[in-house]
């Protein structure tokens, strides 16, 4: 990456408290010891020895393992970070990243907050206030609405068509999300998804939007610092199970380039209605047959799959986050931005392709990941780590760079050959099956792809994973 060491180092940041863990935080510490400013994890008794512990300067147990008693207590951080004399926090992605009230405390405490304002990440995370900056900013939106009882629900359906999706006002990650083909799946599966939704985000409300039998998950990575905003280019996001991404790509193949240009215009037109500060993605649905695209939603904060696009950029996102967060300008004008190559990212997770893709926690035994041009590996994962049931199963995001989208696909297909996780289930297998298909090798496929290799006949001997090796703990 060619621009974390032209940080200014001696901005107002020069010590910040990564509020995360796994790979994310590795990630982050990495491009902080690279600007020369001082790293404190913020662990919880379960993340005391980890590697993420041992790269930064220094770390502070803010509590015991499960996420509520520590990740997620905003107080705790802020007392954390003012107890080191830390002047940021960085929230990584997951956990705090996306709340409101955790950035608002960081302004009223005098800490700055890498990421957007409060404000805005309230804009953004409310989906319905989204869908109305989004179609003020001119972006279209797919047909659909608020509904406040099934009633409501059934009558909106019938106007706009099935199958339509129930989607929660203030979530992501697939919870109280709902397919229904029929009105009897929506009045089966409305309550349900309301449910959903109050139990993981405190807020049962839900709209119900049309469907698409055929559409792609393409997102714009945009950076702003609140008045100027330019995009890094796009990137295909539509190999997902249980509406959760597990391959990610970048550009995204099989786009006319018509349809790109107006992708990343709408990226940036929605941003800029918004006056958007730091790092954030623009999500929309492609429908293939028809070849519309929609807003889906736009996610502040760093994402997964940001390593694909600093592959094709050349950027070190983070160190972009950071810039924008001690008050600089932008370092890059769109002219800047330069787009080279293709990047594939496969999410490595411990889990049990078998058995709906369970989480698989346990002590990894052995890990050998291969070192070669044009791979990149980022993980928090060496021999004796913990899966721990209380976060997420992550185990590594690997990335591999060509010069084409079909380089970039055997040089990730060979390297996983050599990749070697003992100790736990995982879903090396299942990558490497996927990347090896027709559909994946020819591109453009939609999000129903995955759903359809696992039903497949073919299918079975490759994601049944290997049993884990037993090792000493």
């Amino acid at each position: 990456m060619r621009n974390a060491e032209h940080m200014i180092a001696d901005g107002p940041i020069r010590r910040v408290l990564v509020a995360n863990r796994g790979e994310i935080a590795v990630r982050i510490i990495r491009t902080l010891k690279q600007l020369g400013i001082e790293s404190v994890l913020a662990v919880s008794a379960a993340d005391r020895d980890t590697l993420g512990a041992r790269l930064a300067d220094r770390a502070v147990c803010i509590g015991p393992a499960r996420a509520t008693d520590s990740y997620l207590q905003i107080g705790t951080l802020i007392e954390a970070a003012r107890g080191v004399g830390a002047q940021a926090i960085h929230p990584g992605y997951g956990f705090l990243s996306e709340r409101a009230a955790f950035a608002a405390a960081c302004e009223e405490h005098g800490v700055i907050f890498i990421g957007p304002t409060a404000a805005q990440i309230e804009r953004v995370g409310d989906k319905l206030e989204a869908r109305r900056c989004a179609e003020e900013a001119g972006v279209p939106i797919a047909p659909g609405g608020p509904v406040d009882s099934l009633p409501a629900a059934l009558a909106l359906a019938e106007t706009i068509g099935y199958p339509v999706l129930i989607k929660a006002v203030g979530g992501g990650g697939g919870r109280g999300l709902k397919r229904a083909n029929t009105p009897d799946e929506l009045a089966a599966l409305f309550d349900m998804a309301s449910s959903e939704a109050l139990a993981a985000f405190g807020d049962g409300r839900v709209f119900v939007e049309c469907f698409v039998t055929q559409g792609r998950h393409v997102e714009v990575q945009i950076l702003g610092d609140g008045d100027n905003i330019i995009h890094l280019g796009d990137r295909d996001c539509s190999v997902q199970r249980r509406y959760q991404k597990l391959i990610e790509e970048a550009p995204a193949p099989s786009l006319d380039d018509t349809m790109r240009r107006d992708l990343h215009a709408a990226a940036v037109r929605f941003s800029r209605h918004i006056g958007y500060r730091s790092l954030g993605t623009v999500e929309f649905l492609v429908d293939i047959a028809r070849q519309r695209f929609y807003f889906l939603e736009m996610n502040a904060r760093i994402q997964v799959e940001h390593p694909v696009t600093e592959q094709i950029t050349g950027l070190d996102l983070v160190a972009e986050q950071i810039a924008v967060a001690q008050g600089q300008r932008l370092r890059l004008t769109q002219a800047d931005v330069r787009l080279t190559g293709h990047a594939i990212e496969c999410r490595i997770n411990a889990e049990d392709p078998v058995h709906d893709f369970r989480p698989a926690p346990g002590r990894v035994t052995d890990a050998h990941f291969p070192v070669r041009e044009g791979l990149r590996v980022d993980t928090h994962i060496e021999r004796g780590a913990m899966i721990s049931p209380y976060y997420d199963s992550m185990i590594a995001k690997v990335i591999a760079t060509g010069q084409t989208r079909d380089e970039a696909r055997r040089l990730l297909l060979a390297s996983l050959a050599d990749v070697r996780v003992d100790g736990v289930l995982n879903n090396i297998a299942l990558h490497r099956a996927v990347l090896a298909t027709p559909e994946f090798t020819a591109g453009g496929f939609d999000t129903g792809f995955l759903g359809r290799f696992l039903a497949s006949p073919d299918a079975a001997a490759f994601i049944q994973p290997a049993q884990p090796v037993q090792g000493k703990r």
